[in-house]
This record gives C-alpha cells, sequence and structure tokens, in this order.
C-alpha cells in the first residue's frame, strides 16, 4: 500500500478557479497529458495547483532568512496533494524579452564558449591582425625611448582595475613604500591626503611610480622604474603621456607593430554583458535606436508643402506662419529649390541639406510670429539632428515614445552588431572569433566544433569545454532547433521555440525526481520534428521524471502514458474530471469530446470544394532572413495557408514582408517592411489586420465588454430608462474609469491592493462597494430588472438571451458566442484571459464589423492553445471571413486547419540557411501531390482519411 502511494500524486479538492471539488491521481515518473478545451481548467490544475503547491513547498523547506527575499507563495485553492516532487515549470510565457538575453546566454553555451576562447583562443592585433605575443621589459624601454624628445611621461602600475572597496590598505602600502602620487578614476592625488573612497563603487587606482622627461642617457632609470612598476601591477604598465594619448603595456599581450596592447584575455573580455568585453559604443547591445529618414519621410513622392515631413515637431512645416515653414523657406533662397518639387526629385545635396544640415553655415530667416518680427541667423543643423536633440531634451514620456515610432534599430557602428570590443573580437579559435561562431546555426556550429583542429595543449586545456559544448549542441539539435544561432536574441523567439530552449537547458542538466510541468512545447513544431520533441520527452520522463504535459496534439496523446482529459465544457461548464487512462480508453469514454475527435467519432470536415481566388497580390524579389530572393503570389478572397518546417522563413515573408509593407501603404503605419523590391496588387485592397494572440489589454480594467465595444451600447441603454433619465444620468455615469458613477473608495477597480512587507500583496474586495465598482446610486438604476454590475456579470450566453430584442447588442453577442466564448463574463478582467481566448474576442470583434470585402486578415499560428473542438470553431469562424470576400492568410502547422484552407504556399524545403525557397504552392490536393513538400506528405494522410 506504502509503495502504491508512492507512485501516485494523489490530489484532493482542487478548486482553484473554475476547478470543481477534483480529485486526481496522477501516476508518478510518467508522461501524463492533461487536455480540454480551451478554458476547461487543464492550466488551473497543472500551473496553478500542482506547481504552485510544488513550488510552494520546497520555498517552506528554506530559513526564513532565505524566503524573506523569495516572497511567499500563496497556498492553492486545494485540500490536499500527495506525493509531490519539486516542481519545475516550462511555459511560454516565461521567456526572458531582456535584449541582452540571447540563445547562446539562456542555454550557457556562451559562458562555455567564453571559457574556451579564453583560455585557449588565440589573440591577434585588432588592427593589422598579426598574432600577438607578450612584451618583455626591454621592448617596453626601446618603445617608449622612440619617443619625440622633451616628451613628459608618467610610469603608472595600474593596480586596481573596476574593483570596489576602500582600498585603505594598498593605499597605505603605497604610501609607506615611498610613493607620493596617486590616480583615482581619472583624478590626481597625492598619497598624504586622506583619500576616503566609496565602497559601493567600481574604481580604478593607478600609483604614479616615476616621472621622466625623454632624453637620451635615462634608459637605466627607465628600465628599473618598469620593472618596479610591472612588479606592482602584475605585468601591466601605463605610460601617461602629457599632451598625447596614454600607452598601454603588458608583459602578457601587445602588438609590436601597431603598438597596441590588448588587456589580458580573461572570459569576462567575451561578456556583452560586463564593461570589460561590452563594445563602448552601444553597451554590449548591438544595436541603437537611430532617426529613420524612411519613417520620417515616407512617401518621397510628395513635396514639403504637400506634407512629405511627418515627424513631431516638423508636422508644421506645412503652415506658411510656422517658424520651421520659416527655417525652411530661408534654406530654399540660399541653396536654390523650393517646397512644392516632391522630395524625391531634389538633388542629393539638397536632400542632405535638409536631413543632415548646413555644415555649421548660417541662414537668414525672416519670421513673422506674435511678439513682432526680425531676421535671425540660424545654423540649420538638419531634420535628424534637430530631432535628436528634441528627443534628448523632453521630459515626457509619451514624447519620447512619439519620438521612437519614426526611430529604427540599426547595427552599431563600432562593432557593427558584434556586441564586443575590437580586442575581444580579435581572438580566434580555429580562424574564427566568438562572434563568427555564434552567428553559425547549431547545425553548422557542431560540425564546426567536431571538425576542430587544434594543437596538443590546447586539446589538454579545452577538451573538457568542447566535450560540455558539444553535448548541449545535441540537446538543442534533439529538441528540432537546429536553423537557430546563438546570436538570436530570445525576445523573437516564438512560445514554442523558447519552451524548447528550456527543455534542451533542463535535459542538460540532468535532474532526476523532479516533475516537469509543460504547456503546448509542441508550439510552432512541424509534424516533421514532432517525433524529436516526443523522443526529448520520453528521454527525461526515463531519467526518472514525472511529465505533466498540456498539450492538444495527437501525437502527443497517443505517445503519452496516461491521458487525463479535463472538461466537459470551458469556463463555468468545465473544471471536473472526464476521463483518464490511454488514448485508446478516452476514445471509448462517451462524455469525452477529445476521444470522440481522436477516434474519429467528429471530424472537422474538408470543404466539398475549394474556393476560386478573386485576384492576386505579388510578393517580388523577397529576402528578407534567410528567404532566397523569391517572387510570391497570394491569393485574394480565399484562405490561405502558409506552411513549412520551423525556421524555413514563413515569418519573414509574411509578418515581416508582406504584413508590414500593407499596413504602410494600407493603414500608414510607421514600420519599415522587410528586404524585398515591390509588391503587385495592392490597390485592390482597403486595410489588413493582424489578429495574433497578445492580451486585448494589460490592466484589469480592460475586459471583452470594452474591447468588443458592446459595453458603449449597453451603458446607451441604461442612460436612456427612465430612472436614469429621472435622475439626470448622462452616459458616462456608467463607467468605472471617470468619476460619477464608480465607487470612489476603490476608483471602480473592485478590489483594493494591500501591500504587505515580506508576503505578497493581497487583494481584497473593496469593503465599500463589495467588489460591485459602481456606487449605490448608479446601482440603482436597473434594465430589465438588472443593474450595470448585474449586467457586467452574465456570461456571453446570458447576455445573449437578456439582450434578444436589442439588434446591435445582440449582434456582438452572437459573434462571441460562435467563437466558443459562450462562457466568458462580460466584465471579467483581460488580464485573465487566455491568449486563445484574447484572440477568439479579436476575432469576433471583426466578424461584428460591417464587411467591405476588401480586408487582408493575418494570423500567426491561431491554433495555439486551442483543442480540436475549438480549432473546429476556429476553422469556422475564418471561412466565414474569406466567404465575405475577404482575403485570410494564416500560418500554421495544424494539419486540420490546413486541408480545410483554398490554398497553401509552402516554404522550406529546411530551416534556417537551408530554407528560405517556395517549395510547392496551390490547393492542400495539390501540395499532397508533390514528393518535395514535408507538409505534402502529412495532408495526404489527412486528406486519405477523409
Amino acid at each position: 500500500m506504502a509503495e502504491e502511494k508512492k507512485e501516485l500524486i494523489k490530489i484532493r479538492g482542487a478548486n482553484e478557479h473554475n476547478l470543481k471539488n477534483l480529485d486526481v491521481d496522477i501516476p508518478r515518473n510518467k508522461l501524463v497529458v492533461l487536455t480540454g478545451l480551451s478554458g476547461s481548467g487543464k492550466s488551473s490544475l497543472a500551473f496553478d495547483t500542482i506547481y504552485a503547491e510544488g513550488q510552494r513547498r520546497y520555498m517552506e523547506s528554506l530559513s526564513s532568512y532565505a524566503r524573506q527575499f523569495l516572497g511567499q507563495m500563496e497556498k492553492p485553492n486545494v485540500e490536499s496533494i500527495e506525493g509531490l516532487s519539486p516542481a519545475i515549470s516550462i511555459d511560454q510565457k516565461s521567456t526572458n524579452r531582456n535584449p541582452r538575453s540571447t540563445v547562446g546566454t539562456v542555454t550557457e553555451i556562451y559562458d562555455y564558449f567564453r571559457l574556451l576562447y579564453a583560455r585557449i583562443g588565440i589573440p591577434h592585433c585588432p588592427k593589422c591582425g598579426r598574432e600577438i605575443k607578450k612584451q618583455t621589459a626591454d621592448e617596453m624601454t626601446d618603445q617608449i625611448m622612440a619617443l619625440p624628445e622633451g616628451t613628459k611621461i608618467q610610469l603608472m602600475a595600474p593596480v586596481v582595475r573596476g574593483r570596489k572597496g576602500t582600498h585603505v590598505k594598498l593605499l597605505d602600502r603605497a604610501k609607506k613604500s615611498g610613493y607620493v602620487r596617486v590616480r583615482i578614476d581619472g583624478n590626481m592625488y597625492e598619497l598624504s591626503e586622506g583619500i576616503t573612497l566609496d565602497k559601493n563603487i567600481k574604481h580604478n587606482i593607478e600609483i604614479v611610480v616615476d616621472r621622466l622627461v625623454v632624453r637620451p642617457g635615462i634608459e637605466k632609470r627607465l628600465a628599473d622604474s618598469i620593472e618596479s612598476v610591472l612588479s606592482l601591477a602584475e605585468g601591466l604598465l601605463v605610460v601617461d603621456v602629457i599632451g598625447g594619448e596614454p600607452l598601454n603595456f603588458s608583459q602578457n599581450f601587445a602588438c609590436p607593430d601597431c603598438g597596441i596592447s590588448i588587456d589580458e584575455i580573461e572570459p569576462r573580455s567575451f561578456s556583452f554583458n560586463n564593461p570589460f568585453g561590452a563594445c563602448p559604443v552601444c553597451f554590449g547591445l548591438g544595436y541603437k535606436m537611430e532617426f529613420d529618414e524612411d519613417l520620417m519621410i515616407p512617401d518621397k513622392s510628395f513635396s514639403i508643402n504637400e506634407g512629405a515631413i511627418v515627424v513631431t515637431g516638423w508636422q508644421s512645416c506645412t503652415d506658411k506662419s510656422s517658424f520651421t515653414h520659416a527655417i525652411l523657406e530661408a534654406l530654399c533662397k540660399e541653396y536654390h529649390f523650393d517646397l512644392d518639387t516632391p522630395f524625391e526629385q531634389y538633388p542629393k545635396e539638397i536632400q542632405d541639406v535638409l536631413l543632415r544640415g548646413t555644415n555649421g553655415k548660417e541662414v537668414k530667416v525672416y519670421y513673422k510670429g506674435q511678439r513682432g518680427e526680425g531676421i535671425y541667423d540660424v545654423a540649420f543643423d538638419g531634420l535628424i539632428r534637430n530631432v535628436e536633440r528634441r528627443y534628448r531634451e523632453t521630459g515626457s514620456e509619451t514624447m519620447k515614445a512619439e519620438y521612437e515610432s519614426f526611430m529604427q534599430i540599426t547595427p552599431c557602428r563600432e562593432c557593427g552588431g558584434q556586441r564586443l570590443k575590437k580586442g575581444a573580437l580579435a581572438v580566434t579559435v580555429g580562424d574564427k572569433n566568438i562572434s563568427d561562431v555564434t552567428a553559425m546555426s547549431i547545425e553548422r556550429l557542431q560540425r564546426f566544433i567536431s571538425s576542430l583542429e587544434l594543437s596538443k595543449t590546447q586539446q589538454m586545456i579545452g577538451g573538457q569545454i568542447l566535450k560540455e559544448i558539444k553535448a548541449r549542441l545535441q540537446f538543442l539539435l534533439d529538441v528540432g532547433l537546429e536553423y537557430l544561432t546563438l546570436a538570436r536574441a530570445t525576445g523573437t523567439l516564438s512560445g514554442g521555440e523558447a519552451q524548447r530552449i528550456r527543455l534542451a537547458t533542463q535535459i542538460g542538466s540532468g535532474l532526476v525526481g523532479v516533475a516537469y510541468i509543460l504547456d503546448e512545447p509542441s508550439i510552432g513544431l512541424h509534424q516533421r520534428d514532432n517525433d524529436k520533441l516526443l523522443a526529448t520527452l520520453k528521454h527525461l520522463r526515463d531519467l526518472g521524471n514525472t511529465l505533466i504535459v498540456v498539450e492538444h496534439d495527437e501525437d502527443t496523446m497517443f505517445a503519452a502514458d496516461q491521458v487525463i482529459d479535463i472538461g466537459p465544457g470551458a469556463g463555468e461548464h468545465g473544471g471536473e474530471l472526464v476521463a483518464q487512462g490511454t488514448a485508446q480508453e478516452i476514445m471509448k469514454v462517451e462524455r469525452s469530446i477529445t476521444g470522440a475527435y481522436l477516434s474519429g467519432k467528429i471530424k472537422i470536415p474538408v470543404p466539398e470544394t475549394r474556393a476560386v481566388p478573386t485576384g492576386w497580390i505579388k510578393v517580388v524579389g523577397a529576402a528578407e532572413n534567410n528567404l532566397k530572393n523569391i517572387d510570391v503570389k497570394f491569393p485574394l478572397g480565399v484562405m490561405t495557408c502558409v506552411t513549412g518546417v520551423s525556421g524555413s522563413g514563413k515569418s519573414s515573408l509574411v509578418n515581416e514582408i508582406l504584413y508590414k509593407s500593407m499596413a504602410k501603404k494600407l493603414n500608414r503605419a510607421r514600420v519599415i517592411p522587410g528586404k524585398h523590391k515591390r509588391i503587385e496588387g495592392l490597390e485592390m485592397l482597403d486595410k489588413v489586420i493582424d489578429i495574433d494572440q497578445s492580451p486585448i489589454g494589460r490592466t484589469p480594467r480592460s475586459n471583452p465588454a470594452t474591447y468588443t465595444g458592446v459595453f458603449d451600447l449597453i451603458r446607451d441603454l441604461f442612460a436612456a430608462t427612465a430612472d436614469a433619465k429621472a435622475k439626470g444620468y448622462k452616459k458616462g455615469r456608467f463607467s468605472f474609469n471617470v468619476k460619477g458613477g464608480r465607487c470612489e473608495a476603490c476608483s471602480g477597480d473592485g478590489i483594493i491592493k494591500i501591500e504587505m512587507h515580506f508576503l505578497p500583496d493581497v487583494y481584497v474586495p473593496c469593503e465599500v462597494c463589495g467588489g460591485k465598482r459602481y456606487n449605490r446610486e448608479t446601482l440603482e438604476v436597473k434594465y430589465k430588472g438588472k443593474s450595470i454590475y448585474d449586467v457586467l456579470n452574465m456570461t456571453v450566453e446570458e447576455a445573449l438571451h437578456f439582450f434578444e430584442n436589442v439588434p446591435s447588442i445582440r449582434r456582438k453577442m452572437e459573434t462571441l458566442y460562435d467563437v466558443g466564448l459562450s462562457y466568458i463574463r462580460l466584465g471579467q478582467p483581460s488580464t485573465t484571459l487566455s491568449g486563445g481566448e484574447a484572440q477568439r474576442i479579436k476575432l469576433a470583434t471583426e466578424l461584428s464589423r460591417r464587411s467591405t470585402g476588401k480586408t487582408v486578415y493575418i494570423l500567426d499560428e491561431p491554433t495555439t492553445g486551442l483543442h480540436f473542438a475549438d480549432v473546429h470553431k476556429l476553422t469556422e469562424i475564418l471561412r466565414r471571413l474569406a466567404a465575405d470576400g475577404n482575403t485570410v492568410i494564416v500560418i500554421e502547422h495544424n494539419l486540420d486547419v490546413i486541408k480545410t484552407a483554398d490554398y497553401i504556399i509552402d516554404i522550406g524545403p529546411e530551416g534556417g540557411d537551408k530554407g528560405g525557397t517556395v517549395v510547392a504552392c496551390g490547393t492542400p490536393e495539390e501540395v499532397a501531390e508533390n514528393p518535395n513538400s514535408y507538409t505534402g506528405k502529412y495532408i495526404k494522410m489527412m486528406l486519405d482519411r477523409k
């Protein structure tokens, strides 16, 4: 009995969110899949109950001293959990969005490379490229004696470089040794002064050992002083040339030709997050934000008088009475051009004057303002510098954000985007510097490391490091990420990629006896790579770990040791255990919707006929990222799926080129599209809408009612009631965002945040309104017996019946109902909605609008987080949008969506360098017959099942 108890995680009475007193036994050391409809309570069980409790118990085991830094974990709403291991959660939200974080730093492979380069790297001169050897004291003497005669110099010993502390003992020792002067952080001090340093700041301290004038006959004294310096500063010497550049010498590394010495190589010299290694211009970011003339003057076919210049601060230049117009008029007189010529027709010199200024040359500006008129001498510094100055000087965050929308990220001029100092980039292993290595795809890097030829000494030193690097690269290959590079910023990864990277890191750590909780690791993964992922998950399980995976993927369910189906419905209608067992056993359970889709009882139908395109748009010369200068035709008026393995170039084509070009042209958005020559056929469209899974609002004040616009209509309805008219209430009275009708004690939030020291913030319902957000007078106004609070508390299903006689509200409710959101409450804070739910609210909002038939909808992997039944609904919505004459373009790996598309564009054949071409295009039936398409192979199986 005791033995059996240990083999199960026993959960009793789980009531978190919508779970209904759930009791479930999960087997340990097995691969268990949790499935169910979107919003059924899977994540509440996996993350908010099992993970939260595992994490909390681990925290409880720490000392109270350690716990005060970690913050208190709230106890989940569950009666008991037995047999729980320490839990590690690998979800999609916890990706580091810090621009300094890269694939290399997250997987820790970059740390091993830093160590490798510091220990066996061969330094070269950053200027002439020749290999650098160490310098002797005699060579240093000769080099100093080569300075012009009469040059005054100080020989300094850099004893402290970038270290915190007060360094009292060191200064004391120097004084006792007879030294008089010291330079601290660039300032000269006498050692006899009482020097006090801030112990929390990093200091540089150089002791002045000797002061000399270069002339024949000082060689002996110079040599003695140099030896003193080298012994004091461990082989380093700084020669401060009065009125010239300081010279750095090192017994360690220096180039005899250029006289350049480079610092001692340490692992931190290769870190772009450390001032010792980071490029001094971009501080290790590799890029800078700079104003972009294409964003400041987006349409160069306009003249300045027609409004070509749109950048903030210069929009007024079309107004004849403005000072900006007066400056431009003065430039016209001086440089002989006029403001009615389209900007693109100006000669290059005139464009340069407008953008980069007059190089200090003053022009006479005649200006008549409110305070009189006058002639002013103005040296125009150019649009770019003028706006840069305004950006620097503004104190308003709003204005800063406004200016930033005219900026573009450009590689740093100093390091060319390589993020490190020149000295660090001049160190090579196998003729490649550390930046070249991190720019290779994982696959190429693995080959490079395997074929690396090292000397015997290098092999002895670096053998162990290389072994670690190879193992970690292999883990990344195992989870299907061979196309990524180590330099790729983690902020640009999809949720699935980030999760698989963390999975690879976990395998590398080789822990045993842990409960891993994963949230849809198959997102963004082509069917072809699914087997790799499943093999990785099974490997983790076989090490002796419990894997609890929230997943909707069919292959994963069949591979799992056990499937737990939560449901039967979503939201209020979910939160119960519907079925538990292997995939085959679940198929036999009548109540299980998952079982019905797995067994084929319910199918997502393949359309009888494929819609015929009403026109085409053509992208010519697409060359962004890994796209190989391709031409792609997208059909209009139908639903198109862009498919291909991960990293093949789908997002580069659709999001970077197609969406951004359309947004710029049709929506006048301030974006710069990816590299391409042109797009033909845009005149047939009027707008483009990108429907992604980002939250519909970032604060609890935003909710489905406010986002869809239905709340405005409901407030109109309440303001029109007899009660409201009698009291003189207008529409604003029923808003919880403005003073008047809301409860002022909680400012309309309904909850009050109480900050606790050493404990998590506690949210308590407002005592005054009892969490209802409005004051008593407002709540007395009733429509059909319900107050505004009661309406916000209704589910979509209830609201649909309640407002059935109000066509404008009913239409919006019907679309929310059609997209499968019958269970969400109108006033539910948007922060509690899942990505899939947020996306469907956006879709519903689009569906409820009157269609023009000329809109393009772009969706990037819309099936993320969706169950088979939800995918079924989604395909019906997308087909409805296309049936109205709109164009729907979907990037997708889900075969159920792909098989219902009218047209497929398959990009590939592989990821990274081996991708970026069009492998196949046509209807699903045509693509299925193409032998070169991986997607075609899997689609053929789906169509044959029909």
